[in-house]
């Protein structure tokens, strides 16, 4: 999920102001600095997002994390626990953390907070759960916040609205937006990327195309980069070519297949890296990133859950 989460970072660096106001509901908030996200730990850990800023008279912290699924390996309270603390030990601050949760059937399991009872240690670590599908996305095409309207159609539509719908009145606002013309680009460009936690991409390729922005989109902004990794440029050429369907489909197919090897790729790495604290640079990784075959790696996957050490997972991987 490295793409959307690099979206995310993106538009969070470029329009702070837009998410502070959408996770605390302060407008009057001056934007000191956009921090450093490397925590030094026994593993280096990056959080998200970390801006220092003025707020309610005081200076203070603004930490955003962002979650594409919930995080099922290491609960997100744990995690945001660590995260708090540290930056807490670190820059000495108050400190506002939330947590922006981006598939519409994430987050629902996530308290807010991580507390410890013991006598006599009492520790309560606490942060605001953002479930997108909660928030209303018609709010944000009627604003001025131009950093959310990526994530519009990841939001609660209207009433009685459907899908598809939705995410045509979402291109459609954020193209009709007061944006200078490659700003606009790049907002309908993350748009579309992000659109696929919910959407499937031909879905989204064929409203684009029936707007007439594709052009644009693959002209002048990094879309055409990811559609192509993914397979789905290749296809389209194809399917002009051919006079049909039939290569756009193919190629849409592809680009699947290759987003969910990259996607289970990354799942299993992460595993090993917090169960056992394997390292990319170890020969372990290398060997799995060489995999191609889908299957193969979800079955290490499940593997990597299960095992008690990076010595059974080794085996496993061996046999």
């Amino acid at each position: 999920m490295a793409e959307y989460d690099t979206i995310a970072k993106y538009l969070i660096q470029n329009y702070p102001k837009d998410f502070i106001h959408f996770t605390l509901g302060h407008n009057e908030v001056e934007v000191i600095d956009i921090l450093d996200t490397e925590q030094p730990t026994i593993e280096t850990r990056h959080i998200d997002s970390l801006i220092r800023v003025h707020i309610a008279g005081e200076e203070a912290l603004i930490h955003t994390e962002f979650q594409t699924t919930d995080s099922t390996n290491l609960p997100m309270p744990f995690r945001m626990a660590g995260y708090i603390g540290r930056a807490i030990e670190h820059h000495r601050q108050p400190i506002y953390s939330s947590v922006i949760y981006l598939r519409p059937n994430a987050g629902r399991r996530d308290p807010g907070y991580y507390t410890q009872e013991v006598s006599g240690h009492l520790f309560v670590s606490q942060y605001k759960v953002i479930r997108l599908i909660e928030r209303d996305g018609q709010a944000i095409l009627d604003g001025t916040q131009v950093g959310l309207l990526p994530f519009t159609p990841l939001m609660k539509r209207l009433a009685g609205m459907d899908s598809e719908t939705w995410l045509r009145a979402c291109i459609q606002a954020t193209y009709a937006a007061s944006l200078d013309a490659s700003i606009g680009v790049d907002i309908l460009d993350c748009l579309a990327i992000l659109s696929g936690l919910a959407y499937p991409p031909d879905t989204i390729h064929r409203i684009l195309s029936q707007e007439g922005l594709m052009d644009a989109i693959m002209r002048e902004s990094s879309y055409a980069q990811y559609i192509k990794q993914q397979g789905i440029e290749q296809g389209i050429e194809q399917g002009i070519e051919q006079g049909i369907e039939q290569g756009i489909e193919q190629g849409i197919e592809q680009g699947r297949a290759e987003g969910q090897r990259k996607s289970t790729l990354e799942d299993l790495l992460d595993v090993l890296e917090i169960r056992f604290g394997l390292s990319v640079a170890h020969p372990i990784a290398d060997r799995i990133a060489a995999i191609d075959d889908l299957q193969h790696l979800k079955q290490l996957l499940r593997t990597a859950v299960q095992v008690p050490s990076l010595e059974a997972f080794q085996q496993a991987l061996d046999s």
